[in-house]
């Protein structure tokens, strides 16, 4: 994974602590991104700084994928998933 440096914005899945939920997520004014809405996370563009709040903060377990750029350019690349996915790229190419 390429992270973010200073405050590019990284794509990441979102996953609400324990006692929390995707809608309490949403329902907080938290400056991210989203990008896909899940039962159970989310997929967001944020900055770095953003994502360490989250975490600092205990609301969500981040998952940092890439950053957008690089995210944009892999998929762009990929053929279409058959299943639907929510795995970040690079963890489908492990499993190959």
């Amino acid at each position: 994974m390429n992270a973010g440096r200073g405050d590019e914005p990284v794509v990441a899945r979102v996953v609400p602590e324990a006692g929390s939920s995707v809608a309490e997520l949403l329902g907080m004014s938290l400056g991210l991104d989203v990008w896909e809405r899940h039962a159970d996370f989310l997929v967001v563009a944020a900055p770095e700084s953003r994502l360490g709040e989250l975490e600092r903060r205990r609301l969500a377990r981040v998952d940092r994928w890439a950053t957008v750029a690089d995210y944009v350019t892999r998929m762009q690349t990929r053929p279409p998933a058959e299943d639907g996915g929510g795995a970040p790229p690079e963890d489908d190419e492990r499993t190959r």
